[in-house]
């Protein structure tokens, strides 16, 4: 069995705040777009709400390739934004932000979508971090997709950045989880033998008039109709750049692990999707302080100790992709906390030192714009 290429590339949404206030803007200022495009080249595209903006990177071959590439993407809309007196915000959830205050984008994908979804698609002021992974063979990607659905609980509590939403604590370190169900065709993928029986169930839709191709299905982690690739879309938006880089180097590792006990004639053990969605309940619920469903063995796990497992079970994969230490980064955000508990603690410190509830959700906001910004050495 030929290897697959293995190659990657990562979407960020980011929200666009005000730097004078940490407001969340209703309205894209005119020309954003086009300043980002010049001073760099790569995906930028408008999102769901005016007040978000996607980017992407280029197909990378290797972890340290993806993150000069996104390292170079987040300061050009740094740069571009400051030019309007905003600033990005990497997370999922602008922690005091109304949903009813923003306006659509002009972008007729995303009419069209706000027409048929109605006011499902209002509460959508979420954002998410998508990674996509080359693989070439068809069915390959489908067999894949069914194993690797186990490891998106895991991925999601590294990922955890949405635990306020409209000024308010939600007790969530993913209130995106919350919002993201009420969408048809989203949630745990459909369990396909192929890719022709993948295809034969999506056209039954698209002939329908339904949907207008694969990519509004919108499961936590799907065959990209794009490109030849199976992208995870589970994860919140890490605030940290170092942290999307871990995540994305897990998930590509999962997928070399999966594929080599393929060429082994083993395979990951399938679950009933019930069983992983309670894990993507606990993940959504309490990140990595928690314990996830241990299914082998039918027990409650900490998900340290998952994630050593974890480490363990992909090494050989991170070596023969040069991206350990990338890997081990994933134990430094299990001990600093993600981007939800940084948020919450420094919320707690603020009001401990004396500030209001609002004054204290600025420090949050300000806390995000000085993450989303930094550009620590690589892991």
């Amino acid at each position: 069995m030929d290897e697959p290429t293995w190659t990657m590339g990562v979407e960020e949404e980011y929200l666009l705040v005000e730097r004078s206030t940490g407001a969340l803007i209703t309205k894209q200022p005119s020309g954003l777009l086009e300043k980002i495009e010049n001073l760099r080249y790569g995906l930028v595209a408008r999102e769901l709400f005016s007040s978000q903006i996607e980017i992407g990177t280029g197909v990378c071959k290797t972890l340290q390739e993806l993150r000069a590439d996104l390292g170079l993407l987040r300061v050009a809309v740094a740069e571009a934004a400051a030019e309007y007196d905003l600033a990005p915000i990497a997370a999922s959830s602008h922690p005091v932000a109304r949903w009813l205050q923003q306006q659509y984008s002009d972008s007729e994908r995303h009419q069209a979508l706000a027409e048929d979804l109605q006011g499902v698609t209002r509460r959508l002021l979420v954002s998410g971090m998508h990674v996509h992974v080359g693989i070439e063979d068809p069915d390959l990607r489908i067999d894949l997709m069914d194993q690797v659905s186990y490891f998106l609980p895991h991925l999601l509590s590294l990922s955890t950045s949405s635990p306020f939403w409209e000024g308010r604590d939600t007790g969530l370190k993913s209130y995106r989880m919350s919002v993201l169900e009420t969408l048809p065709r989203t949630g745990l993928p459909e369990r396909f033998e192929s890719w022709s029986e993948f295809r034969r169930h999506i056209d039954v839709l698209v002939t329908a008039g339904v949907i207008e191709d694969p990519s509004m299905v919108w499961w936590h982690i799907r065959p990209s109709e794009r490109y030849p690739t199976v992208e995870m879309r589970v994860a919140d938006l890490p605030t940290r750049i170092e942290d999307t880089i871990a995540l994305a180097a897990m998930y590509v590792c999962l997928l070399r692990m999966l594929w080599r006990l393929k060429t082994e004639n083993r395979r990951w053990r399938s679950y009933a999707n019930f069983l992983i969605a309670e894990n993507l309940w606990r993940a959504q619920r309490y990140g990595t302080e928690g314990e996830l469903l241990d299914l082998g063995t039918g027990s409650l796990v900490p998900f340290v100790d998952l994630l050593e497992e974890m480490i363990e079970l992909v090494m050989p994969d991170a070596q023969a992709l040069g991206c350990v230490s990338e890997i081990e980064h994933t134990r430094v955000i299990c001990q600093r906390g993600t981007s939800s508990d940084r948020q919450r603690a420094v919320y707690q410190q603020a009001v401990a030192d004396g500030a209001s509830h609002d004054e204290a959700l600025r420090a949050v906001i300000d806390a995000l714009v000085s993450d989303t910004l930094a550009h620590p050495a690589s892991p």
